[in-house]
């Protein structure tokens, strides 16, 4: 009689467990009930973090357009060469002159980063100032498409910024750059706006007028006289250009801790800083500074282990010939877990689920507490999700939520999405 109640208390055990369980089949009829999901490629991978192994997938295997979630794919080469702090400057003292290289470090004034190590460093090194421009590859990648310049020696974003000043005068910052500020009466934009030239910094204006709150964000074109142009501007002490290729014994100056930066690209997903992170990363390859070497390096050496094939051709994914499969997405999600070490540590880098990031918005938090950390990606008919998530009752998912060629608005599939693994998260 114990026997039989001993083994009717073990089937009920068992029973309640399979059905608290997040399986194959509970999945696939989630996904089967969703009508906002069946008019287009969806690509779905759903993996238990206990097991390592796949949970439920569907075209896991088909490669499409990742958007934003290329910049996993940045950060992870970013992890895998350059370390704890980010390097901010190479240079070599020859007598009572100070010559140095960029690196590609974005980080240099920008608003949001508070770097000052290499700024002091130029300001009070009292030496001559020499700025070489010699390892600098491509001046500026895809500036038609996207704005986004690749700098060697980035300024406070590669940008200025034209405004209203109190007096309802046009200003415009860097100041240098007013000599370059002209009123051109065959410009007739339907609204007040100062345009940049295809390929220099030569601005117009229109013979209209400004509102009083007038303020405009111009990208600039790099080279070696902008640079220089605009480090004595800021440092208030003379830069000069020298031509000289970088020395194999230059010595490099640390910037920032390299968590700071990536965190301020993936959190409100920074497609500047996810390209130029890329162009820091070929720093420590052999030749000039450039996007696809970093790309081509990393590809080899990283990510050959990928479950399918992929086409990688920017670091911020604004390039829709990116092609990733949502188990490649996977795959590198567990490469970054990996990497990183602490749950805290991969938290800190995703947007948080109801909390920070691109995700404030598409989720709300249980009783204050986020249960979703996950990268987007959105673009014109596109919209992804690649990440983590919990349950109510202690289980750890990773998933990759893939997304293409839809005629619906993007909030119903970012609502679809949403609903899903609150779902899980609520269920199981």
């Amino acid at each position: 009689m114990n026997g039989l109640l001993c083994l009717f208390i073990l089937l009920l055990f068992s029973t309640n467990t399979e059905a608290q369980k997040l399986n194959k089949r509970k999945v696939a009829k989630v996904f089967a009930g969703s009508e906002i999901l069946k008019n287009h490629y969806t690509g779905f991978s759903l993996y238990d973090l206990k097991t390592m192994k796949p949970v439920f997938e569907l075209d896991a295997n088909k490669p499409a357009i990742p958007a934003s979630n290329t910049k996993l794919f940045t950060l992870y080469t970013a992890l895998r060469m350059l370390g704890d702090s980010i390097p901010g400057l190479r240079y070599v003292n020859k007598g009572d002159s100070l010559i140095f290289w960029g690196t590609g470090d974005p980080s240099f004034l920008h608003p949001d980063l508070k770097s000052s190590r290499v700024y002091d460093f130029l300001k009070n090194s009292g030496k001559k100032l020499f700025y070489s421009h010699n390892n600098s590859g491509t001046e500026f990648n895809g500036s038609s498409i996207y704005q986004i310049a690749m700098v060697s020696l980035p300024i406070g974003e590669n940008r200025a910024m034209a405004y209203a000043n109190k007096n309802g005068n046009l200003e415009i910052k860097p100041a240098f750059l007013k000599q370059y500020l002209k009123q051109d009466t065959s410009y007739h934009p339907r609204t007040f706006s100062v345009r940049r030239d295809d390929k220099t910094n030569n601005f117009i204006y229109p013979q209209m007028s400004m509102p009083a709150n007038y303020r405009q964000t111009l990208y600039l074109v790099p080279g070696a006289e902008l640079t220089a142009a605009t480090l004595s501007d800021t440092l208030k002490l003379p830069v000069s250009i020298i031509r000289m290729n970088l020395p194999q014994n230059a010595k490099t100056i640390y910037s920032i801790p390299s968590d700071s930066l990536y965190r301020r690209m993936m959190l409100p997903s920074d497609n500047y800083l996810a390209e130029q992170i890329l162009y820091l990363c070929s720093s420590l390859l052999p030749g000039k500074l450039s996007v696809d070497s970093a790309i081509s390096y990393s590809s080899k050496n990283f990510l050959n282990d990928l479950p399918d094939k992929f086409q990688w051709r920017d670091g911020s994914g604004l390039s829709r010939y990116n092609l990733f499969s949502p188990r490649s997405i996977i795959k590198i999600l567990t490469k970054i877990r990996e990497n990183l070490g602490t749950e805290e540590r991969l938290h800190n880098l995703l947007p948080a689920g109801g909390v920070s990031g691109t995700l404030r918005n598409a989720y709300k938090t249980d009783n204050g507490q986020p249960f979703v950390w996950a990268k987007t990606g959105t673009l014109q008919n596109v919209h992804l999700q690649g990440g983590f998530f919990n349950t109510r009752k202690g289980k750890k998912y990773m998933y990759s939520f893939m997304n293409n060629n839809f005629m619906i608005p993007t909030a119903d599939i970012r609502n679809e999405m949403g609903r899903i693994i609150t779902h899980f998260h609520e269920n199981y």
